[in-house]
């Protein structure tokens, strides 16, 4: 089973039932999903975001938030001055330069929606 480092647009494509969630859905059948610590927080976040914009949805918005566990996603620390120092190089965000690191930690995909994450995750590690 290879490992996938997912990041929080991914994952909330899928809670969420964006647009990009068949193909999300299609990258990560048979992985063994991993992510930095700060995964929940992150979709924490976008579900209040969500719900703040369209109250009338707070109840299936805070539903599908609580389908993440069955994701069963495993949570990994990552090196925070590592993962700083690619922020750096890379001008990623700190959170997601943590998905970057994790993936090229581990030797493993990363899959994301974020242009940014992605063209960074393309290029290789110095």
């Amino acid at each position: 089973m290879p490992v996938t480092v997912v990041d929080a647009s991914a994952i909330a494509a899928l809670l969420f039932g964006e647009p990009e969630a068949d193909a999300i859905a299609a990258q990560l059948a048979d992985a063994r999903l991993v992510a930095p610590g700060l995964l929940p927080f992150e979709l924490a976040n976008v579900c209040l975001i969500k719900s703040r914009r369209h109250p009338e949805q707070r109840a299936a918005l805070m539903a599908a938030f609580q389908l993440y566990d069955q994701f069963s996603v495993e949570e990994v620390a990552v090196d925070h001055h590592e993962t700083l120092a690619l922020a750096g190089a890379t001008g990623l965000t700190a959170y997601d330069a943590s998905y970057l690191w994790l993936a090229r930690q581990l030797g493993a995909s990363l899959v994301t929606l974020d242009k940014h994450l992605a063209k960074a995750e393309a290029v290789s590690p110095e």
